[in-house]
């Protein structure tokens, strides 16, 4: 089940993971957000689960992850342990860039000269910034790392 998450500028690191798991991820420093008491505004106006890895932050969030790592995989395996899905999307709805929605691109459509073509492989566009994406090596590199994630 995907989830809404804020993630302080702390936890920079984890915001492709969770978005390529489906989950609504907004990053702090994407969208300006700096003070304690504007994140935690923040995460509540809009019914998010702030990540973070501020002891007293977490303290005052009203649904708030306290990470204790800096290593992203060992974030990655605090996440895992609270209970947060960290299974890749077989059908990608979330931007690693910006987070926008994705939709597929159908197979009689041209895609950039960066991107595959969708008649050969699928191809997902984001709608708010117009980013191309597909299940290439990076995808792959990233589903390794979710599969170490239970080993730590």
């Amino acid at each position: 089940m995907s989830r809404r998450f804020l993630l302080d500028v702390m936890c920079g690191g984890l915001v492709a993971y969770l978005r390529m798991c489906n989950h609504d991820t907004v990053y702090a420093g994407d969208v300006g957000l700096e003070a304690d008491d504007a994140l935690l505004e923040r995460a509540r106006a809009d019914e998010r689960t702030l990540l973070t890895r501020d002891v007293q932050l977490a303290s005052r969030g009203e649904d708030a992850l306290l990470l204790e790592s800096h290593d992203v995989e060992d974030q990655l395996a605090e996440l895992g342990a609270a209970g947060v899905d960290l299974t890749l999307a077989d059908e990608p709805d979330r931007c690693g860039r910006c987070n926008g929605r994705l939709e597929r691109v159908p197979p009689d459509e041209s895609t950039p000269e960066y991107a595959p073509a969708p008649a050969e492989t699928s191809v997902w566009c984001c709608q708010d910034c117009s980013q191309y994406f597909w299940k290439g090596s990076h995808w792959d590199r990233v589903a390794e790392t979710l599969e170490h994630v239970d080993d730590r």
